[in-house]
């Protein structure tokens, strides 16, 4: 047997594992930086374009939301001064500008993409429509949101919850640079316990920060779960979508 035949046929019993067929990856403009203080890491985007491209491969059908905070925080500059929508848009073009770096790394790597945008950019992007996203993942591409939801005063977690809801996503994957939810912030406190599991009832009794409430009550009323993970970890993101025990999973279960 060939060493490519070989390479199929383990590709192929993994799809087979597969545990969600649909999903919508969370990032934070942050998670761009690598070592940098601000700007966007190359060697950051040419990893997570392998790791996505990997699923991929796994017929995984991919949306992806992206943060802007590694260029610009609306809220942030807001409470510096500047008219909070006027700021918050500003950071739905910084959502733009990684949307676009992180498509470019994903093509150069051999995955389709597509990117759309709820504010009108016509040279460089879609306009959302669902049924032309929906479409898209059908057909095996990879589909970026950029510009949040087009609208000031949401955060892209919001956005990350509303695209999900709309594309019927089985599961909202949140990558970040720790790996799940915590009793407390462990970059500050040793003895914060990690949660491998926890109800979302638990999630706002805690106070513990997940999403913003906005977006965590989206998920809420749709019981649509969430995955908190370590993204910059290799091989997590395939070994969620495969279903093995990585990161903390919020599940809704009873009445809230």
């Amino acid at each position: 047997m060939s060493a490519e035949t070989q390479t199929e046929g383990t590709v192929h019993a993994a799809a087979a594992r597969r545990r969600y067929k649909r999903v919508l990856l969370k990032l934070s403009g942050e998670a761009l930086l690598g070592e940098k203080l601000y700007g966007i890491d190359n060697e950051v985007l040419a990893r997570y374009a392998g790791e996505i491209r990997g699923i991929c491969e796994l017929g995984t059908e991919l949306a992806i939301v992206i943060g802007g905070g590694n260029i610009f925080r609306g809220v942030q500059n807001a409470t510096n001064g500047m008219t909070r929508s006027h700021a918050d848009y500003m950071g739905m073009l910084a959502t733009m500008i990684n949307a676009m770096a992180l498509q470019d790394a994903l093509e150069q790597a051999g995955v389709f993409t597509r990117l759309q945008s709820p504010i009108k950019m016509e040279e460089i992007a879609e306009p959302f429509i669902r049924r032309r996203a929906v479409r898209h993942l059908e057909k095996g591409r990879v589909v970026i949101f950029g510009s949040g939801t087009g609208n000031p005063y949401f955060t892209t977690d919001t956005a990350a919850a509303l695209r999900a809801l709309e594309i019927d996503a089985d599961v909202i994957l949140k990558g970040t640079r720790v790996d799940g939810i915590y009793s407390a912030d462990p970059e500050t406190d040793t003895d914060a316990e990690r949660y491998d599991a926890i109800e979302g009832r638990e999630v706002i009794e805690r106070g513990l920060k997940v999403m913003d409430l906005t977006a965590f009550t989206l998920c809420r009323e749709s019981r649509k779960p969430i995955i908190v993970f370590n993204m910059n970890e290799p091989g997590n993101l395939r070994r969620v979508i495969l279903g093995e025990p990585v990161g903390t999973l919020v599940h809704w279960s009873g009445a809230d």
